[in-house]
């Protein structure tokens, strides 16, 4: 479902909407400051964009958002999980988790899929930024594992939605026989090319999250350059944002 507020157009996931106590979106690179290949809402303050048209571009996130601040995952391709309480403005980790109310976790992305995780019985909520690296670490089991071990809860009861990334047309692996375990093999859809949203669905079934709590965006950011960023395609481009929070 997209949706849209004084140019800034953001996505959102059916799954979600049927919970009023959780508030997640993905923004698109429509209604900000930036200018050049940043062009207009990009939302990361390592990519070379001056840092002031950064500011501004998180403010209009957190205003539609209606958050008091945003907390952002400095990434590194890791599996480091960090629980959020809401004082930090920055968590160096690829996985973020909070039980706290009215605290934004915020994943940018160009390309690697953030994926929102929602226990709607325990109130737990998840971000989780995962590229290839993080596929083949297992950072969705690193993350599921924690949320049961920290905060009791069932697998069953999960709700995972997974941005716009690559589709199968645009992430190529050249060398993916050195890099990938042989159970992502089967998703070659061509010639070194892969099907990175069914990988990570495999793997969310696999550890026994429910078909019907996973949805996909089905959206390449690649084949959509006008709506969103992609560091696959320019290089030297923006990072869109996904932001989620528990509502009071």
């Amino acid at each position: 479902m997209e949706a849209e507020n004084h140019k800034i157009e953001w996505l959102e996931f059916d799954l979600l909407l049927e919970h009023p106590d959780v508030d997640a979106k993905v923004f698109t690179r429509h209604g900000g400051t930036s200018k050049g290949p940043f062009f207009s809402l990009n939302a990361s303050d390592n990519v070379g964009d001056h840092p002031d048209n950064v500011k501004s571009n998180r403010e209009l996130i957190k205003d539609i958002m209606q958050v008091p601040k945003l907390v952002f995952a400095n990434q590194t391709h890791s599996t480091d999980m960090k629980r959020v309480e809401g004082n930090e403005s920055r968590v160096n980790a690829d996985i973020l988790f909070t039980t706290k109310k009215n605290v934004a976790l915020a994943i940018t992305h160009a390309d690697c899929q953030a994926a929102i995780i929602f226990d709607p019985s325990k109130k737990v909520l998840a971000l989780v930024h995962a590229g290839w690296k993080g596929l083949v670490n297992n950072i969705y089991q690193t993350c599921i594992e924690g949320l049961k071990q920290e905060e009791s809860c069932r697998v069953e009861d999960l709700i995972v939605c997974i941005s716009p990334c690559l589709c199968s047309d645009h992430f190529e692996f050249k060398d993916y026989e050195k890099h990938f375990p042989e159970k992502y093999f089967s998703f070659q859809i061509k010639d070194k090319h892969f099907d990175f949203s069914a990988m990570a669905k495999s793997d969310l079934l696999a550890l026994g999250v429910l078909e019907q709590n996973i949805e996909l965006s089905g959206i390449c950011n690649s084949c959509n350059l006008n709506d969103y960023f992609s560091y696959r395609n320019d290089k030297k481009t923006g990072r869109n944002a996904t932001v989620a929070y528990l509502k009071s």
